[in-house]
């Protein structure tokens, strides 16, 4: 991606080098902890968000001061930063097109552990964002995890965690989110898991919908960058990785979609630039 020049967000709260005190709950999941940290480890896909309905908090923080990054984490920690003011210039002109205020998300740095609206994580949670306290919280060592885990690599895969958990945020703004883990808390685990297939789907889409804005406004995108992120998403489906993993698939279990799923949503993101054309709701499950 071309960041030349390109500005940082002041929305970024850097916690990395905090000491951590008792760690009891984990944080709500984002887009890639299924794969990279459960499934890897040969557990279920509905892990992560089933620790996050049943613990909360639990890990408390105290900044040392002391915290020195490498050379590499820190380019990663300007990275995101524009990533994230990216994502709000984008946000904030689609917002006020169809007459609404764009409130961005926090960013939040953390290392090793962090205390969150939604309760305390640890880095093996992967990056998430939590709609308690609007905020998207990564450990920029995740990046090290996709690339030796499942060979994701490059800048705009980078880009694409960062954009997918600004999506989630878009569906906090727009209600989506909260109706979506409405109807969740009322039916099966299974049908809780489809619902939450449409959440994450609609979230891919929504970081192709910044990509296309992001290129149009700044020309960030360079060559290869859409075949990168085209292949992460096949890299992260729970298709992709339950087979990874284990050897098989349980498709019911499914609860981010399936490679060809996520392809296709940030495909469709990128290509049209629409929100307006990301309902993954409408549709019937087997059609998404």
């Amino acid at each position: 991606m071309n960041l030349d020049g390109r500005r940082q967000s002041s929305n970024v709260d850097d916690r990395r080098g905090s000491s951590m005190g008792k760690v009891g709950g984990l944080g709500l999941g984002g887009i890639i902890i299924i794969g990279l940290i459960t499934l890897l480890m040969g557990g279920d896909p509905g892990d992560v968000i089933r620790n996050v309905q049943q613990y909360g908090g639990g890990i408390t923080t105290t900044q040392t001061g002391d915290y020195t990054p490498s050379a590499e984490e820190q380019e990663l920690a300007v990275f995101a930063s524009q990533i994230l003011a990216g994502t709000e210039d984008v946000w904030t002109k689609i917002f006020r097109q169809s007459g609404l205020e764009y409130v961005p998300p926090k960013l939040v740095l953390f290392s090793n552990a962090v205390q969150s609206g939604c309760g305390g994580a640890t880095s093996s949670s992967g990056p998430f964002y939590c709609s308690a306290d609007q905020t998207v919280y990564i450990d920029l060592s995740f990046f090290s995890s996709m690339k030796q885990q499942i060979g994701a690599d490059g800048d705009f895969a980078y880009a694409y965690v960062i954009a997918h958990e600004v999506g989630h945020h878009v569906q906090y703004l727009l209600g989506t989110l909260q109706q979506a883990h409405s109807q969740m808390s009322r039916v099966s685990q299974a049908q809780s898991n489809q619902i939450s297939v449409r959440l994450e789907l609609q979230a891919d889409f929504y970081a192709g919908v910044w990509a296309y804005h992001d290129n149009k406004m700044f020309n960030s995108l360079e060559r290869g960058d859409v075949e990168e992120g085209l292949a992460v998403a096949a890299k992260i489906g729970d298709d992709y990785l339950q087979k990874k993993a284990r050897g098989y698939t349980v498709p019911e279990s499914f609860n981010h979609g399936t490679s060809a799923q996520r392809s296709k949503w940030l495909r469709k993101g990128i290509q049209c630039g629409d929100p307006d054309q990301g309902d993954t709701f409408s549709p019937s499950y087997n059609q998404l």
